[in-house]
């Protein structure tokens, strides 16, 4: 099963990651398609493509994999299941593209069909997918990308706003902290008046409210003294349609004696439902829209203005222990994106 190769790379290091590339390149080679190899940072990203005309459907795919025990790349089938780490996120929708793309040369689509096989999304997709679409203009009409959604189709995803805020006390000894000001103390107080700002509390139809998480707090050398800097890094997923510019702006309000930097920044997604093929896809793959609360490479087709979504097969457990993806629901998928692409001019039933 091409799925159980990719998993056994074991997809966590750029030499791992560029040898799962180099196999998959070989892999679509053979089976008649034309490959480019495009490589950024040390990374290889790969592109297929077959058809011609409008629309231009990019299906994408991402081979990296967040690290695990080395047990855990030794794919099996259980029940159905294809256990290993990187089967859900996302080398069962890698594998299920790959196959599509091979049954497409001898069936060619009435559009044109781009795979694109990444690196980094897991680190952030700057070294993939942004790499590709920012310097190297390689878009389409449609993105979909193929994380793990259990055959539902995310239409939105919450915008990245990572930030570091570094609040100072006064230092003093540890025996007498009433001459001192304690730093962290002071910062703990400046996250909870940043916890109640107004925009944590607003929701859209798919998100209940945006989220913050105190990822780290570093202060403090010794025990006996009173720390006189503290640093807080905090990871906020605001909603599609705030902006992390009143965001940021409210933050260093909120925090008048701190200092507030900007660690990383990633916009959000909001795919229009009411698109044609987006509609489309739904129609095909009859099952429901929602909203994601993490980030995927969507955000770079959306930055250009092109409808995205992230739409995978099913399983469970991905980024922990037990991963898996249903068997069956990798032949679902390749389907449904059989038939989308099949039917893709035809007017809506």
């Amino acid at each position: 099963m091409l799925a159980s190769e990719l998993i056994a790379f074991q997809n966590t290091s750029a030499e791992r990651i560029n040898c799962c590339a180099d196999y998959c390149a070989d892999w679509l080679r053979q089976r008649g398609l034309a490959v480019r190899c495009y490589e950024h940072g040390g990374l290889k990203s790969l592109v297929a493509e077959l058809g011609t005309g409008d629309p231009v459907v990019v299906l994408n795919g991402h081979l990296d994999v967040v690290p695990g025990q080395p047990e855990e790349f030794i794919p099996y089938v259980d029940d159905g299941r294809l256990f290993g780490r990187g089967s859900y996120d996302m080398l069962g929708s890698v594998a299920s593209m790959m196959v599509l793309m091979s049954e497409l040369v001898t069936q060619p689509p009435a559009c044109r069909v781009v795979l694109k096989l990444v690196p980094d999304e897991e680190s952030g997709g700057e070294l993939g997918t942004g790499y590709l679409v920012r310097q190297w203009g390689l878009v389409g009409d449609v993105a979909i990308c193929g994380e793990p959604t259990n055959l539902n189709i995310a239409v939105q995803a919450k915008g990245i706003l990572q930030l570091t805020i570094d609040v100072p006390g006064l230092a003093a000894h540890g025996s007498r902290p009433w001459l001192g000001k304690n730093a962290i103390l002071e910062a703990l107080r400046h996250f909870q008046t940043i916890a109640s700002l107004e925009f944590f509390q607003e929701s859209t139809p798919f998100f209940p409210q945006p989220s913050l998480n105190l990822a780290k707090i570093q202060a403090g050398t010794v025990f006996n003294q009173v720390p006189d800097l503290c640093r807080l890094s905090i990871d906020i997923r605001y909603l599609p349609g705030q902006d992390p510019a009143v965001i940021l702006a409210a933050i260093r309000e909120a925090v008048p004696q701190g200092e507030v930097n900007v660690h990383f920044e990633g916009s959000p997604v909001n795919t229009q439902t009411t698109d044609r093929l987006i509609k489309k896809l739904r129609y095909h793959a009859g099952s429901r829209f929602f909203g994601q609360d993490g980030s995927a490479d969507t955000r770079f087709y959306a930055e250009r203005g092109i409808p995205a979504v992230e739409f995978g097969p099913s399983g469970a457990n991905h980024h922990g222990p037990g991963e898996y993806v249903l068997i069956d629901s990798m032949l679902r998928y390749k389907e449904i994106l059989n038939e989308f692409i099949t039917y893709i001019r035809e007017e809506e039933r």
